[in-house]
């Protein structure tokens, strides 16, 4: 008996913008793929906040919306 995950690919949308990606995927894999660094972006998954340590443990599926906002520096 063999098991396997499968991934296709779905819509998604993140930042107001359809993006297709594959689905399903954990946040820290995803943040890596939209060139992201996971220690300057806030994440708000579906209305709710997600906290930097639970971004390797968070999967995304295709019926979630998704913020990314990154922090820039300046003066």
């Amino acid at each position: 008996m063999s098991f396997f995950i499968t991934r296709k690919e779905k819509i998604m949308l993140i930042n107001g913008e359809e993006k297709a990606l594959a689905c399903p995927t954990v946040l820290s894999e995803l943040l890596t793929q939209l060139g992201y660094r996971a220690a300057f972006v806030a994440i708000e998954l579906n209305g709710n906040i997600i906290k930097q340590a639970d971004f390797g443990s968070t999967t995304i599926t295709d019926a979630d919306k998704l913020e990314i906002v990154s922090f820039v520096g300046g003066g």
